[in-house]
């Protein structure tokens, strides 16, 4: 594959999508390399070349949402506190949801109820296989899930009209039904990044960009006949090409000498591409680059301020949005309790929490049940 390949292949998406994502203006940029309209986002394809085969865009997703999975809940009923903590499929229900906010920016809790009409267990639907049924006033009346050959409509409620799905999705300005996911704004960088790596694989293993010359200097012997450089071809391939022979000294004789080439402009100019891809591929997903060890990145003094940029600006609002969610579908069954962080427990916050206290418990002019309101505290001096 060409330089030129790789890097037009950067630009092109997948097939058609599933799911619309994104509807939108069009660049006639995006028409630069394919000859075409730009494809439109393929969600299956996007995920395998992003959190399958690239290691910036998968940790900076695992670290997002490991972190809201394992956020430290606040006291609420045991039931609810079970139903949330319980696995989904043998991963952790937050963790997951908050994965799939991420990439596709839409998740379906499907209530899982016993007998009685209680919820029994949530399950996270995989969100790429959900569609949404509009009603006739364009509002979901149901929706369906697709497996290989075979669709499962689940209405919206039940026949006692309570809900069956709790739909999350991120924001998206130009969709009625369905949130736009982070992917879809990393995808070009993520393309990017994968077609640098493999321009760099392609340099180690196969010798893409030769390190030197081979000048032939035969003075009154005249150029090499076809014969001759043939043969010398072949036994440069064999025995100086590749990462196996590499630092291999030669012995030239009859004229050769060795020239040997630097880095160009344009390679140095490829290293910093990729590096910039990685930085957007950190910015898409609200990672500070700092946290994934990318260098170049002096908008934090230390890895402390990065971890608290992390939650305060990714982690909690995205924790916020998954328990508000369920809080709203579960709500018929749980009307007196809330899902809530417990910023108290969380230590990357701590200081800011110790600041806070600090400040309310000085405070002369409050009372006593002021300052607890304030900290999110309880008569009963637990937190709320």
């Amino acid at each position: 594959m060409s330089f030129l390949t790789t890097i037009t292949s950067a630009f092109k998406g997948g097939g058609q999508s599933r799911v619309p994502i994104a509807r939108g203006f069009i660049s006639p940029w995006a028409t630069a390399f394919d000859g075409g309209g730009r494809p439109p986002f393929d969600y299956a394809s996007a995920v395998r070349r992003a959190f399958v085969e690239n290691p910036v865009a998968q940790r900076a997703v695992r670290i997002v949402a490991e972190g809201v999975g394992s956020a430290p809940l606040a006291p609420t009923d045991d039931k609810l506190a079970a139903l949330v903590g319980a696995t989904s499929a043998g991963q952790s229900l937050i963790e997951t949801l908050s994965a799939q906010l991420l990439l596709h920016g839409n998740g379906y809790v499907q209530i899982m109820k016993d007998g009685a009409g209680k919820p029994a267990e949530l399950f996270a639907l995989r969100p790429e296989r959900v569609s949404v049924v509009a009603g006739e006033d364009g509002w979901p009346s149901a929706y369906t899930y697709r497996l290989a050959d075979r669709t499962l409509t689940i209405p919206l409620e039940d026949d006692a009209g309570w809900p069956n799905i709790i739909h999350l999705k991120a924001y998206h300005p130009g969709d009625d039904h369905y949130g736009a996911g982070c992917l879809a704004a990393a995808e070009q960088a993520v393309a990017i990044h994968n077609a640098a790596s493999q321009w760099n694989r392609a340099l180690l293993e196969n010798a893409a960009r030769p390190s030197g010359a081979l000048v032939f200097d035969g003075g009154d012997q005249g150029p090499l006949t076809t014969d001759q450089f043939d043969r010398l071809k072949a036994e440069l391939t064999s025995a100086f090409s590749g990462q196996i022979n590499a630092g291999r000294p030669m012995l030239l004789e009859g004229g050769l000498k060795w020239q040997s080439l630097s880095m160009s402009p344009a390679d140095m100019d490829f290293a910093t591409l990729k590096a910039a891809a990685a930085r957007d591929i950190a910015l898409a997903f609200g990672v500070p680059p700092m946290l994934l060890g990318l260098p170049g990145d002096n908008t934090y003094a230390n890895y402390r301020e990065a971890n608290r940029a992390l939650w305060r600006l990714t982690l909690l609002p995205l924790a916020s949005k998954i328990l508000s969610g369920i809080n709203e579908g579960l709500a018929p069954w749980f009307k007196k309790t809330q899902l809530a962080v417990d910023l108290d427990r969380i230590p990357a916050l701590s200081e800011d929490r110790e600041r806070l206290w600090s400040h309310v418990s000085g405070a002369s002019f409050l009372s006593d049940s002021e300052k607890r309101a304030m900290l999110g505290v309880d008569l009963k001096g637990a937190t709320s």
